[in-house]
């Protein structure tokens, strides 16, 4: 029975997203509008890594489109940038863009932020060369991909984590869209559900990503806390989580949204009732994600 609950998290952490009839983005088979322009397997680093490309997709219709820059979950295991959840955005006049990064067997913490950092700077530096807007992007992830996403967020004003690529640009983001991902580890099995996944483990996918157990690697785990970051300067953050999930706490959650709240930074947290990790159905989620987009990085004009 301890294999089984074992394996099921696995494969809960890998797929990060249970289909649910409302309003879950199912992106396999997306209409993707007639006339956008894909550019897949762009590499933005420039050593050909497989995991240093990124997918790019722009609507047509749609003057400098703003960018939606999706960062995938898997537990920093295991994922991949196809199919990402915001591609029914560019039926809206959004552009889109799908990082891969380094996942933790490749290399421990910080590579994986470092590696979003570098893409968000590679796709400022091209905006003019592929059509978008330099200084509308928001960063979109659901777990270890929201995790991420938190993190450009809440260090985007400081240079820690900041790669020496030769851009002379910054890795801020307007925007903020974090679904259901860690900000503190070294407190996530504090309020763990009584089913949920061991994240002191040594063999956790946290302790992976720090290169050793969580609990005996506490600066380096600190370093990698979004929590740990957040100022005055930090962008809107959108956050939903699910309050019966049993791999990422929804105090996880509680934690990010109070801490912006004291800093003053514009924060919407928003609890799904009875949801586990993704596969929400409330139509509330749909709403609110599109208002925030369109708050922060405007409603794009689309002639098409």
């Amino acid at each position: 029975m301890r294999a089984l609950l074992k394996g099921h998290i696995v494969v809960a952490w890998c797929s990060l997203w249970i289909p649910g009839p409302a309003w879950c983005l199912q992106t396999e088979g997306t209409q993707i509008p007639e006339g956008t322009v894909v550019h897949r397997d762009l590499d933005y680093v420039g050593d050909g890594h497989p995991r240093h490309m990124l997918d790019l997709y722009v609507p047509p219709g749609v003057e400098t489109p703003p960018l939606i820059i999706w960062i995938h979950g898997g537990a920093w295991l295991a994922g991949d940038k196809a199919n990402p959840r915001p591609l029914p955005y560019l039926n809206k006049g959004y552009a889109v863009a799908s990082i891969n990064y380094r996942l933790s067997r490749h290399a421990v913490f910080p590579a994986q932020i470092v590696d979003c950092k570098t893409a968000v700077r590679w796709l400022r530096a091209n905006a003019a060369r592929f059509g978008y807007d330099a200084e509308r992007f928001a960063v979109w992830g659901e777990s270890a991909g929201g995790h991420l996403a938190a993190l450009l967020g809440t260090t985007g004003d400081t240079s820690v984590f900041e790669p020496l690529d030769g851009f002379e640009v910054t890795s801020r983001v307007q925007a903020v869209v974090d679904f259901f991902g860690p900000t503190d580890l070294l407190q996530m099995d504090d309020r763990r559900l009584p089913d949920g996944m061991v994240h002191n483990a040594p063999d956790s996918p946290e302790s992976k990503l720090v290169g050793g157990p969580l609990q005996e690697n506490r600066e380096k785990a600190e370093s990698a806390n979004p929590v740990r970051y957040v100022s005055p300067e930090d962008p809107p953050f959108l956050i939903v989580h699910g309050d019966s999930d049993p791999l990422v706490p929804h105090h996880q959650s509680e934690l990010l949204a109070a801490a912006l709240e004291a800093a003053g930074v514009p924060v919407t947290f928003y609890t799904v009732k009875g949801a586990g990790h993704g596969g929400f159905r409330d139509p509330t989620v749909a709403a609110l994600v599109e208002e925030f987009l369109a708050r922060y990085l405007g409603t794009p004009a689309v002639t098409r």
